[in-house]
């Protein structure tokens, strides 16, 4: 593919797609703080109000392998204008929606359309980007989509405390609808051909390395994005205001800035599974801390630490994954988020009678214990596959 010499020169992901990613960030934990609100005003409980936010995960990492076949097969940019557009249709729909099983609805129509933004612009970034500075690369996207995160839950609770639940979707409704037109300048980089999406597919499953890192994303996605639903709950069920508690759990979003400037720095020094091991040892001491006494402080120095979990050990899988099978990136990278939303899905929904019962130190304490065969494992198969990229031959120990 000599065709693909000039779109491997850049070192960071350009502004349109950058601001596509921070718009998905947004919505995606837009929620986190409204699940109380939304509760109260449909008159539903809180166990049955968190499908609202296990709906749009599970739609959103289901839809994966559907939109990374999609741009492998009619490319990267057309896939998102056409999703963010679909989201942004669904979007204003749920701020509209009177009755919780139409908000569950138009929010997993959200989260399916959602779901194309992030996956493919990490395998823009890969097909854009050398393999020497596409961690570094990545590092910038994740602090970028880290601001939106940060937003999300901090806006998100001040928005709804002050104009309702419904006043959210609309923003990040309209922000998509202006993304997807914008999209329009970025040129559409040349792509591997396999031959059918039933190739691209068998092309994937069959990696033994693929497999792995799609199982480690369906862990990491059940220990960290499925509880974190809960940091903002957990005060909110104390009486903390809504403004309040997700403030605290905006701590998450400023962790991954800023230890995102630190893994930038540290990337290409130190061994990948170093910073996985970094990244999994902040994910369990900040649950084992909520474990053992959840308030304003913890939730935000957890949420902080969470975001340090997200940038040394996330980012290090999802470059790993962007290189396992670099002939069929997109459909790779796809299987990985939706292996990461699955596993977020199916935390959400299986926490959420504990949540709703106030169990919330059985909930942090098994996460936390997660966490720690989540790591060993993540650290000791990236130390055996080696430091060198695929693309350049074959493995060698770290």
């Amino acid at each position: 593919m000599s065709a693909a010499a000039p779109f491997l020169t850049l070192t960071r992901p350009p502004v349109p797609l950058a601001a596509a990613s921070f718009v998905s960030s947004f919505d995606r934990l837009a929620v986190t703080p409204l699940l109380v609100l939304i509760a109260g005003e449909l008159q539903v409980p809180l166990a049955t109000a968190v499908a609202v936010a296990s709906g749009y995960y599970l739609a959103y990492g289901v839809s994966q392998p559907f939109w990374g076949l999609l741009s492998d097969r009619f490319g990267r940019v057309r896939v998102m204008r056409l999703a963010l557009l679909g989201a942004g249709l669904a979007g204003l729909a749920s701020a509209a929606m009177p009755v919780l099983p139409a908000l569950i609805v138009s929010r997993v129509a959200a989260g399916a359309c959602f779901g194309a933004v992030i996956p493919t612009s990490l395998t823009y970034v890969g097909d854009t980007v050398a393999v020497s500075v596409r961690q570094h690369a990545l590092s910038h996207l994740m602090g970028l989509m880290a601001l939106g995160t940060a937003l999300a839950t901090g806006f998100g609770g001040l928005l709804g405390d002050a104009a309702g639940w419904r006043a959210v979707f609309t923003v990040t409704a309209v922000c998509a609808l202006v993304c997807a037109p914008a999209l329009r300048v970025l040129p559409e980089p040349p792509r591997a051909e396999i031959g059918g999406l039933g190739r691209h597919v068998g092309t994937v499953l069959r990696s033994r390395w693929a497999r792995l890192v799609f199982a480690l994303a369906f862990v990491e996605g059940a220990v960290l994005l499925g509880t974190l639903t809960f940091l903002a709950t957990v005060l909110q069920q104390q009486g903390v205001s809504s403004a309040l508690a997700g403030l605290a759990a905006a701590g998450y979003g400023v962790g991954v800035y800023l230890f995102s400037q630190v893994v930038k720095r540290l990337a290409g020094g130190w061994p990948v599974w170093r910073l996985i091991l970094t990244g999994g040892t902040q994910m369990g001491a900040g649950y084992a801390i909520l474990a053992v006494e959840a308030n304003v402080v913890t939730v935000a120095l957890t949420a902080l630490l969470l975001g340090g979990g997200w940038s040394f050990m996330h980012s290090s899988l999802q470059t790993w994954a962007t290189s396992v099978v670099p002939q069929a990136r997109g459909t790779t990278v796809a299987f990985f988020a939706s292996c990461l939303f699955m596993g977020s899905a199916v935390s959400s929904w299986a926490a959420g009678p504990l949540a709703g019962s106030g169990s919330y130190t059985l909930l942090f304490g098994l996460a936390a214990a997660v966490t720690v065969p989540l790591t060993a494992v993540a650290a000791a198969g990236r130390r055996r596959y080696g430091s060198r990229a695929p693309e350049e031959g074959a493995p060698r120990p770290e």
